[in-house]
């Protein structure tokens, strides 16, 4: 099968980048939130471009490098930016880089987002940790099921690993880190949320929105990876005035500012695995 093999060519060519290293925690870095590989040390940093059938990051905020090194005394391969289907990329493409993962042998996934606050007592610069989602993207498990990966009908009732989500709190509370919890629904975008849809998310459940995220995260569960994620609440979406409007450089501005308490808590997760 082609995709098969676009995964084990790409996998064998970061492997050897690796120099056969084998990462404890894949790690994708949101809008703004790339400052996080800063912090990874004994560094191999490769350009998606380099690497085999990976697609490119074209968004204001993602750098494009896959980065392995120590991060919290573990070995770990962080994403400094991710891809988007609204960039164009089927969905298979955008969810390449978590089965190279697989294959390479990580055992936890860790996910950051910038993303848009509709509970109202969100406010810009909140982290919340993602206990659940909403799909309203296309799912990434269409299609001919990948048996070596996982099974034809995943079971989604923990999308978002619980014992993780523990650690996460006694970890906030110990470096004075508010966190809040919700859920975060995934849209195609690339528009921003109109006021109306705004309302409906809420009405529905969502607690924060944005344009990515789940589907690595199925694709992760599929292959039975546990997940942690966590929203930069970088906007407030219920917010508005006949003067407002969703800007990206703004969006960016905000995830670089809440960067470094979402940095500390993936810090402190990973050093515990």
């Amino acid at each position: 099968m082609e995709y098969i093999q676009q995964i084990e060519e790409a996998t064998a060519f970061i492997n050897d980048k690796l120099s056969g290293r084998k990462p404890k925690a894949g790690i994708i870095l949101g809008s703004g939130l790339g400052g996080l590989a800063e912090l990874i040390e004994e560094k191999c940093v490769i350009p998606y471009t380099q690497i085999p059938y990976f697609p490119q990051s074209t968004s204001i905020g993602h750098k494009g490098n896959l980065i392995g090194g120590i991060l919290g005394g573990k070995y770990v391969l962080a994403m400094q930016g991710r891809f988007h289907y609204y960039e164009g990329y089927t969905m298979n493409q955008v969810t390449l880089p978590v089965r190279v993962m697989k294959k390479l042998g990580i055992s936890s996934l860790f996910v950051s987002n910038a993303a848009g606050g509709v509970n109202r007592d969100f406010k810009v610069g909140d982290l919340m940790i993602i206990r659940d989602h909403i799909n309203l993207m296309p799912n990434p498990l269409i299609g001919k099921n990948l048996d070596e990966f996982g099974p034809r009908f995943p079971d989604m009732t923990r999308p978002y690993d619980l014992e993780l989500i523990r650690k996460a709190e006694k970890s906030a509370a110990v470096l004075d880190i508010t966190l809040k919890k919700g859920v975060y629904l995934a849209g195609t975008g690339p528009t921003y949320e109109t006021p109306a849809e705004y309302a409906f998310y809420g009405i529905i459940g969502a607690d924060a929105v944005g344009m990515s995220t789940v589907p690595e995260v199925i694709v992760a569960r599929h292959c039975n990876i546990p997940v942690f994620g966590i929203s930069v609440i970088t906007n407030e979406a219920h917010d508005f005035t006949e003067d407002f409007v969703n800007d990206g450089e703004e969006v960016i501005a905000a995830a670089n500012r809440a960067a470094d308490k979402m940095t500390k808590l993936f810090v402190s997760l990973i050093s515990d695995l």
